[in-house]
């Protein structure tokens, strides 16, 4: 079976580099740093334009963690439906409680908006903070979810490994595993050689300066050394890179 590459992007035109670097779905956000939000709704529009390859669209309001109240989830939910009329391939959600189990109202409302317009759904990493991810597994396969994103409940992917190899045997067969987190060329073929899956995420991450970054006393960093004045972008090049590592799998 063919790898995939899924890319997460913060913006249209790195849809666009994600495509011209070869990769095969894309999963569109905004604040990268913050671990990925709600995309704009023109990011979603202008990349529809150009981009043929599959666009999964995160569903996420905030930072911090995925205990999403009522009110959060109503707005959610019309984020969602906007996202998907306008040309999305599929959702990327997470919701738990404060116990750290599924939250399956929320969850389940999604998955079904999802399907109901015939589209995927996909359990992001609020996956990895789950407290029983067998649990989980069987919850999110009972609700028919397509995918679920994990590093294996590590940091990154590669300290993952054996879980992601372990949930790969045992649920392969009835959900996709996509494992995401300091993924890149040098590591990809690895991953998938041991883990047994057949998809990966990755950033491809690059840094482009704006030099208004900082101006006087104040500062609106957010990136470490070196790279105060930069913000995020996917490299084509990296995209690139990681496609053609994995083509020994072709």
């Amino acid at each position: 079976m063919k790898p995939k590459i899924e890319i997460c992007c913060g913006s249209a035109l790195d849809c666009l580099a994600a495509q011209a670097g070869g990769a095969d779905r894309i999963e569109l956000n905004s604040a990268l740093a913050l671990g990925g939000l709600t995309p704009t709704l023109a990011n979603l529009i202008e990349a529809r334009k150009k981009v043929t390859i599959p666009i999964i669209t995160m569903v996420r309001s905030r930072g911090a963690g995925f205990c999403t109240s009522e009110a959060e989830f109503e707005i959610l939910y019309a984020d969602a439906v906007l996202l998907l009329t306008h040309g999305a391939d599929g959702l990327a959600f997470g919701a738990l409680h404060e116990d750290r189990t599924i939250n399956a109202e929320q969850t389940r409302k999604m998955i079904d908006l999802a399907h109901r317009y015939g589209k995927e759904f996909v359990f992001h990493r609020a996956f990895d903070c789950a407290v029983d991810w067998d649990v989980a597994l069987s919850q999110l396969i009972a609700w028919k979810a397509d995918r679920i994103l994990t590093s294996g409940g590590q940091v990154k992917a590669e300290q993952g490994i054996d879980v992601i190899a372990r949930l790969q045997k045992q649920y392969g067969d009835q959900i996709e595993i996509l494992a995401g987190s300091g993924v890149h060329a040098g590591n990809a073929l690895g991953l998938l050689k041991q883990t047994g899956i057949h998809q990966l995420h990755s950033s491809c991450k690059d840094w482009q300066s704006d030099p208004t970054t900082s101006g006087n006393h104040v500062t609106y960093a957010y990136a470490p050394a070196p790279h105060e004045l930069d913000y995020e972008i996917v490299s084509e090049q990296k995209v690139r890179e990681l496609t053609a590592a994995v083509a020994e799998l072709n």
